[in-house]
C-alpha cells in the first residue's frame, strides 16, 4: 500500500482524498491519517468561512467526484447542529479553530412510542475536541450532536463526509422521535449558493 505523505495545503488533502477515496470503500484509519496531518492555515480556507449570527454555516469545500463530500463549517458562540445521523456515511472532523464538543447517543428504540411513552435518547459519551483534533463517527457507533460551547469565542471545523449525502435524520433528545432533514449548503467553494435561507434541517 502506498505511503501516505502529510498534506502541507487544503489543495493538497483534496488531492489526497481525491486519490484515497478514489474506490467503493474508505479506509479509516488512512483517511484519519490524512485528516490529522493536514497542516492547516488560516490563509488555506478563510475564504471557505462565512458566519452567521443566528446558525452555523456550511461552505462546499469540494463534491470530491461524487465519493465525497468537504466541508467547512464556522460555529459562532454557542451554536450547535441537532441531534443527527450519517445516511451510513463516513463522518470525519477536523477542527481548525477553537474547541467543539461532541455528544454521542444511542439510537432510539425502534418500538413505536406514543405521547404517553415518550423515551427521551440516552448519551453515552461526550468528547471534546482542541483545534487540530479530529474525530470520526458512523451509524454502527450511534448519532450525535456536535457544538461550540464557548460563549465568548467562534470555531470552524473541516468535515469530510464519504459517500457523500443531501438527506439525514435529526432526533429530539427528550421523546427520540425522528425527522428526514434535507441538508443545505451556504456557499460552495466561497461563493454564495442559492440556497442560502434559512433551514430548519443544516446538520453537520
Amino acid at each position: 500500500m502506498e505511503k501516505l505523505e502529510a498534506p502541507e495545503s487544503l489543495d493538497a488533502l483534496i488531492a489526497a482524498l481525491h486519490k484515497e477515496l478514489s474506490g467503493s470503500c474508505a479506509d479509516v484509519k488512512r483517511v484519519t491519517w490524512l485528516m490529522e496531518h493536514y497542516q492547516a492555515d488560516a490563509e488555506d480556507y478563510e475564504r471557505f468561512c462565512k458566519w452567521d449570527p443566528h446558525r452555523y454555516t456550511r461552505t462546499l469545500v469540494d463534491r470530491g467526484n461524487g465519493n465525497f463530500n468537504l466541508i467547512v463549517l464556522c460555529w459562532g458562540e454557542d451554536q450547535g447542529s441537532s441531534i443527527h445521523s450519517h445516511a451510513d456515511s463516513h463522518c470525519f472532523m477536523k477542527i481548525l479553530e477553537g474547541k467543539m464538543k461532541e455528544t454521542v447517543f444511542e439510537w432510539p428504540s425502534k418500538g413505536e412510542c406514543s405521547k404517553e411513552d415518550l423515551v427521551s435518547l440516552k448519551a453515552r459519551e461526550v468528547r471534546e475536541y482542541r483545534e487540530g483534533g479530529v474525530a470520526y463517527i458512523n451509524d454502527s457507533m450511534g448519532i450525535h450532536r456536535v457544538e461550540n460551547g464557548s460563549h465568548t469565542k467562534k470555531a470552524i471545523s473541516l468535515h469530510l463526509y464519504s459517500p457523500p449525502f443531501d438527506m439525514c435524520k435529526t432526533f429530539d433528545e427528550r421523546t427520540g422521535h425522528e425527522r428526514e432533514c434535507r441538508l443545505t449548503f451556504c456557499n460552495y467553494q466561497g461563493r454564495t449558493a442559492p440556497c442560502c435561507k434559512p433551514e430548519p434541517c443544516q446538520d453537520a
